[in-house]
């Protein structure tokens, strides 16, 4: 059986995520199979496994990091949002349909023999499971029937280390705080703080650790510094969806209310005098060298957002003047001529999209969930040299598209997906642009038609995070006491060359 850890947060976006990646890669330095796991997971960020199932791309990320194929058991239960008070209910990868908030709150109850069954699995097969909470176990309204936090730090039997962020402020409001709003048996179950995000002199904190271990009575294990490290983040809160400033190539993703896997467009940073900048107004817009139309989980609702704020004119006046255009899943979707929903798949209704793209869509009630590989068939424009290049990448949407001639990618299975015109393209598949063959290419392009010479190209995708993996462990080794993780799984950090 394997030994376990959990690690919770003061709020969401306290860096929970990456701390737990950071711990599985240096558990698989010291040579333990580790996994990740996180019972509930509310994100729009989400990934297709081999076997068709779909989860968040946190545990995706942190499965990485402990170098091992991403398990559907890792995440058992995602929700991803649809609206403001419902989100699409996926347990063991597959869609049970939307919920209400105030059902699915009666709901989850049912869920723990299926979240403990995925758990189980990975309890037979690993050495060490890092399991991450979501928000805060504080939330007092929300604490009967947890099975994210708390309620799973007892299903697992495991010890727990606390997390906040000090570069939110309130630093000791909320390690403090949360654990004085425990129930005494789950303020029993933390073993350790950790102040996370620290920017600047450590040694100035000195009295800050002191002042927390002496009225907590539990040890700071780690004072984390700001570390610059570039992984998959899936949080809504993300600082990557408030970069604005442009380079000298100016990527423009417009920032649909309810973005998904905005991870897709990562690539294109790491690429020399390119920048991503996120754009929620027209006024924002600009005239960028390329306009990214990305997924979202509710394409009606949110076309007719970018409808009436304005930048769906200002984006087909960019296109006019000759600014290429890709839209991804939903964005896709939106590029075409109509949008249905007939049975009320996410809000119902019909739209009339954009009208770039020759595509219908219709949404049913079967979802798509599959990786796929292919060749992009024949497409002119900005970006004509991707014709015949290889991809692969990952579906997940609800719609069925249909488009005339002019499509854009053929799959591996044969079917046909995606459509361009003149400078124009869409298609269905997310991570297309991971592929370097596709991502350089659509870079060259740029600086090629600014008249620029193109000279570096980017890291090879796998060579790069595990970069950044290694960069995220070196950084909890040398803030973090090992020694004290270890204790408290009860290992012996000696015979691990932890001690610091």
């Amino acid at each position: 059986m394997a030994k376990a850890i959990m690690i919770q947060g003061t709020m969401s976006n306290v860096g929970k995520s990456f701390f737990t990646a950071g711990l599985c890669r240096v558990f698989r330095q010291d040579g333990f199979r580790v996994a990740p796991f996180k019972s509930q997971n509310m994100a729009l960020n989400s990934y297709v496994t081999e076997d068709g199932c779909e989860m968040g791309r946190a545990q995706v990320m942190q499965a990485e990091a402990a170098g091992i194929e991403p398990d559907v058991c890792m995440n058992p239960v995602l929700l991803k949002p649809v609206t403001d008070a419902g989100s699409q209910v996926i347990v063991n990868g597959k869609p049970r349909g939307n919920m209400k908030a105030a059902a699915y709150f009666d709901y989850r109850k049912t869920l723990v023999p299926e979240i403990m069954e995925a758990y189980g699995k990975l309890d037979q097969a690993y050495d060490i499971i890092v399991i991450e909470g979501a928000g805060s176990p504080a939330e007092l309204n929300l604490g009967r029937d947890d099975i994210v936090n708390m309620g799973m730090a007892r299903l697992a039997d495991a010890p727990v280390l606390l997390v906040g962020d000090i570069d939110r402020g309130g630093i000791f409001a909320q390690l403090l705080g949360t654990c004085a709003l425990l129930e005494p048996e789950d303020k029993e179950r933390i073993k350790g703080l950790v102040v996370n995000k620290f920017r600047g002199e450590r040694a100035l904190f000195s009295d800050g650790v002191r002042i927390l271990e002496e009225r907590s009575g539990l040890p700071v294990v780690g004072v984390m510094p700001y570390v610059s490290v570039d992984i998959d983040d899936e949080d809504s809160l993300s600082e990557k969806l408030c970069q604005s400033e442009s380079s000298v190539i100016d990527i423009a993703v417009i920032k649909l209310r309810r973005i998904s896997n905005f991870t897709d467009f990562d690539v294109f940073s790491r690429y020399e005098g390119v920048s991503v900048r996120y754009v929620s107004r027209k006024e924002q817009l600009g005239s960028p060298d390329f306009i990214i139309l990305p997924g979202t989980k509710s394409t009606i609702s949110d076309f007719i957002w970018l409808r009436e704020s304005g930048l769906e004119a200002a984006i087909q006046k960019c296109v006019a003047e000759g600014t290429p255009l890709f839209g991804i899943c939903g964005g896709y979707q939106m590029l075409g001529q109509k949008i249905s929903d007939p049975n009320e798949v996410e809000c119902g209704g019909e739209v009339t999209g954009m009208q770039m793209l020759p595509a219908d869509t219709v949404f049913s009630g079967k979802k798509t969930r599959s990786r796929v590989s292919g060749t992009i068939g024949h497409v002119g424009g900005d970006f004509a040299a991707l014709s015949g290049v290889s991809f692969t990448g990952y579906e997940i949407h609800m719609g069925v598209t249909k488009s005339e001639a002019c499509s854009f990618s053929v799959l591996s299975n044969g079917v046909e997906d995606g459509a361009y015109r003149n400078n124009v393209y869409g298609s269905y598949v997310h991570g297309i642009f991971d592929e370097r063959a596709v991502s350089e290419t659509i870079v060259r392009a740029l600086y090629e038609k600014k008249g620029l010479e193109y000279r570096t190209g980017a890291m090879e995708m796998q060579a790069y995070k595990e970069l950044q993996y290694n960069r995220l462990a070196d950084a909890v080794r040398e803030n973090v006491s090992m020694e004290k993780i270890y204790g408290i799984l009860g290992l012996d950090a000696g015979v691990y060359g932890c001690i610091k």
